[in-house]
């Protein structure tokens, strides 16, 4: 997969739903060095752990049918709050001039929530989008994935 260059000075952010950093680029566009703007993270307790009662039930208005109703993920919930609490982080620095060009890393569905979380004027300055899910990794091991090379 080819990736965008880099610009210096452009942010970049690398998240999932439970950790992001927020990284700027000191190097130039063919050899990124990434320094540490801002790192968050998020308790992830199970679903399991967040609820506290057993499932709901429905009784029909006719007859003596019962259904169970669905239990919230609390987990999903935590990270969509997460990335949406990120999001306005991020709005932040482009309003304050810090940041005139982002690169979004995150896994397909936090980068849609991400995105959907953003101001147009944050929006405007995507200057790339990269569907991977990197946060795990070290800042010299982000470097590498998103190198010029890793073609």
């Amino acid at each position: 997969m080819e990736h965008p260059l880099i610009p210096t000075n452009s942010v970049v952010v690398v998240c999932d739903g439970a950790k992001a950093l927020i990284l700027r680029n000191d190097g130039d566009a063919t050899q990124l060095s990434l320094s540490v703007v801002d790192a968050a993270t998020a308790p992830e307790p199970a679903t399991r752990d967040l609820g506290t009662e057993r499932p709901g039930r429905v009784y029909q208005s006719v007859g003596m049918a019962r259904s169970a109703v669905e239990e919230t993920d609390f987990h999903s919930l935590a990270e969509t709050v997460f990335l949406i609490k990120l999001g306005q982080r991020v709005d932040a620095l482009v309003n304050d001039g810090a940041a005139k060009h982002i690169v979004l890393v995150a896994p397909p569905k936090s980068l849609g929530i991400l995105r959907a979380s953003l101001a147009p004027a944050t929006r405007a300055a995507i200057a790339a989008e990269i569907p991977k899910d990197l946060a795990h990794l070290s800042i010299v091991e982000i470097e590498r994935h998103l190198a010029p090379g890793d073609r």
